[in-house]
């Protein structure tokens, strides 16, 4: 079996966030970037995979610069076989990142590919979907279970207020989500191993962004609480400022 993980680098999640100059991006020039913590999860199952089939060939791919060569060496330290490295800048669009990843891929040999339901830093739950759709095989997202038998994929997955469970034939496409697995850690072998592993580099596909980021602003500063008395007399002022100032009664 042959399995490829998507894989994104985003800024760790107690970075200080700041716009750039210009306001147009995030500045990271300073922050400490990370494996997204979704794809974690699609990395362990991978893992998990081969250790119960013995035969499966894990290749990882990661679409951006420099830092996505880091990226890659975590997957690599935690077992993963081979990197591919696409080279570019990633954007807002998730349509464009699709493409890219979907270009690099269209060539390859593969069974089933896995990534995280979501990046923790736009949010969009759509990359993986969109590459399956472009790759034109089936695809099921927020999987907390995962069992493969005879070329078919059987799948468990959050819905609201319960669990879905679908069932598609190989190559297809499975998002992560948190429960199917508990990530494990790189060992300090991994760690050595991961230098001589191979990284393979490739030019990103040339697809116009149809997104124009016209600003990034930071979160507006939230104003200091007040305090309006204490006891039974405080009430009334209470609800008068819920009424006419907080305007949420």
């Amino acid at each position: 079996m042959k399995i490829l993980l998507l894989l994104k680098t985003v800024a760790d999640s107690e970075a200080s966030i700041r716009p750039t100059s210009d306001g147009k991006a995030v500045a990271l020039s300073d922050i400490n970037l990370i494996l997204n913590p979704y794809d974690e999860y699609a990395v362990e199952e991978a893992l998990q995979i081969r250790e119960k089939n013995g035969d499966a060939e894990i290749t990882a791919l990661c679409y951006g610069d420099e830092m996505a060569i880091k990226t890659l060496r975590t997957a690599l330290a935690l077992g993963v076989e081979k990197g591919v490295h696409i080279k570019g800048q990633p954007g807002f669009d998730s349509l464009t990142t699709a493409k890219i990843l979907a270009a690099a891929i269209k060539d390859m040999d593969y069974d089933l590919i896995l990534c995280g339901k979501q990046a923790i830093d736009d949010d969009s739950s759509s990359v993986g979907v969109m590459v399956a759709e472009l790759l034109d095989i089936p695809s099921v997202s927020v999987a907390v279970k995962l069992d493969i038998t005879d070329g078919n994929v059987r799948v468990t997955r959050e819905i609201e207020g319960g669990h879905e469970i679908v069932e598609m034939k190989m190559p297809c496409l499975v998002s992560a989500q948190k429960g199917l697995n508990e990530p494990r850690y790189p060992s300090l072998k991994g760690i050595m191993a991961a230098k001589k592993k191979p990284i393979e580099e490739k030019d990103a596909l040339a697809a116009e962004t149809q997104i124009e980021v016209l600003r990034v602003e930071a979160p507006a500063t939230r104003s200091a609480g007040k305090i309006v008395g204490e006891g039974e007399e405080a009430v009334p002022e209470l609800v008068r400022l819920l009424k006419e100032e907080a305007k949420v009664l």
